[in-house]
């Protein structure tokens, strides 16, 4: 049988036909972001060290908390759906951005799908700041989050010293700028793959931990009753579903998948499939064991509850080894999130044209991510209390990227036919997931009010 060559043109006119939601607009030249930061060389593997990085980090440790909000029976079932709605809609995601592949137009980032799905209004004042936000603030709270596993390292061996957050934070923030000079997404291929060997290790001592104390004689007292007035219960379901919810974002799903060298088709979902095998063995180990220790009396991190009223209740060298583990994939973790504001600064200051190590594009990328870490920094060591903040942004913006626009994009490119499942399980978890948005946000917004009385700036937490 002879074979028939289709141009583009007709291509997109097929499926237009169809009922695809198809951009026809003929492809331009790659941007320097395109061309040097997003690089399609990676493969399923290297996608799933991404993924996983991206992911599984140390707000893990707050699940043992979500579940004294959600008892056992929420606890455990929100945790699985919203591991398989995530895994779902991750999952769709790729599906649509294989599809634009297939007809020629792959798009690379998220605010490529915004444009040529939702049109370019989307894709400009709302998916494309609501994507950096995240991902500046994530870069805000990696610095903060390795200072303070750096601070109780240092007080484990000098409990009387004289050094203060800010300090370990600065220290936290020249790692993270050494780091941002790497100038590919692929370039971090390697060091995420240690990240995803160090999440697993790091969730390995917790859960160890958790079940050590447990059964010891200095074990605490265990409770699983939900506590607090009704009003205070009903706000703090809403408040673990979304700390659940925001455990599971990543909100860079298009820029991971972009760094896949073509064909794309099928690689994505193996990448996912890595992904989540981890996370079924460290979310559910952390959250399961952490929430059977320690009971209502679980703090904001599990690690807290690890220092007992008259003590530590494990040795020096479990955490010494624990938040070692923490800071170096935090790191990793940070990294990951530059990726689209490196991909930004080269697209608006790089030339294309010229070579990606020329002077004229070495000068700018140096000079922009170095400013954009620094700003990070500054604003970490000023703002001890920003995860707070973040739960703030996990309600109004990790949502909506990694549990709405999935669907809505999905509907909208394939138009199912709205007598088929697939449509009203894509529409159900969409309306379900604004609803949470703004439940959520209130939640979280109230907790930033009770909260408000411990705030100061430059503070040592």
């Amino acid at each position: 049988m002879g074979t028939v060559t289709r141009s583009s043109s007709e291509v997109n006119t097929s499926d237009s036909e169809k009922g695809f939601a198809i951009n026809h607009s003929t492809p331009s030249e790659p941007d320097a972001g395109l061309k040097f930061v997003l690089v399609s060389r990676g493969s399923w593997l290297h996608c799933g060290y991404h993924l996983t990085t991206s992911i599984v980090a140390p707000v893990i440790l707050t699940l043992p908390f979500s579940f004294t909000l959600l008892g056992w029976v929420g606890g455990v079932l929100w945790l699985t759906l919203a591991a398989l709605v995530t895994f779902y809609s991750y999952n769709l995601l790729s599906v649509v951005l294989e599809h634009h592949a297939q007809l020629g137009r792959r798009q690379l980032r998220f605010r490529d799908m915004a444009r040529d799905i939702l049109g370019p209004g989307w894709a400009k004042y709302y998916v494309g700041p609501l994507q950096f936000a995240i991902c500046f603030g994530t870069v805000i709270g990696g610095p903060l989050v390795g200072g303070k596993s750096l601070k109780f390292i240092y007080q484990l061996y000098h409990p009387e010293g004289s050094m203060k957050l800010y300090q370990f934070i600065i220290i936290c923030g020249v790692i993270t700028l050494i780091l941002a000079q790497l100038p590919s997404f692929h370039s971090l291929r390697h060091i995420n793959l240690i990240s995803l060997i160090l999440s697993v290790m790091y969730a390995t001592c917790v859960t160890v931990g958790s079940i050590y104390i447990g059964h010891s004689k200095n074990a605490p007292p265990r409770h699983y009753s939900v506590r607090g007035s009704d009003a205070d219960q009903l706000f703090g379901v809403f408040n673990g579903i979304s700390i659940i919810a925001t455990t599971y974002a990543s909100g860079i799903i298009p820029e991971i998948q972009a760094t896949l060298a073509p064909p794309v088709k099928g690689k994505m979902l193996k990448g996912l499939c890595i992904c989540y095998s981890v996370i079924a063995t460290t979310y559910f180990s952390v959250a399961i064991s952490g929430y059977w220790a320690f009971g209502n009396q679980s703090s904001a991190s599990v690690l807290s509850n690890f220092i007992g009223e008259t003590g530590p209740l494990l040795p020096k060298w479990f955490f010494l080894m624990t938040n070692i583990l923490i800071l170096l994939q935090v790191m990793a973790l940070t990294a990951v999130y530059l990726q689209p504001t490196n991909e930004l600064f080269e697209t608006t200051f790089g030339d294309p044209k010229m070579g990606q190590f020329s002077i004229r594009n070495v000068v700018p990328r140096v000079l922009f991510r170095s400013l954009s870490v620094a700003a990070a920094t500054v604003l970490a060591a000023m703002l001890p209390f920003f995860p707070d903040i973040m739960a703030l942004f996990g309600a109004f913006g990790c949502i909506p990227l990694d549990f709405i626009l999935p669907m809505v994009f999905y509907n909208m490119t394939f138009k199912p036919s709205k007598y088929s499942i697939m449509f009203w399980v894509n529409t159900l978890i969409a309306v379900a997931s604004s609803i949470l948005v703004v439940i959520g946000g209130i939640a979280s917004i109230r907790q930033i009010v009770l909260d408000a009385k411990t705030y100061h700036l430059f503070a040592d937490m």
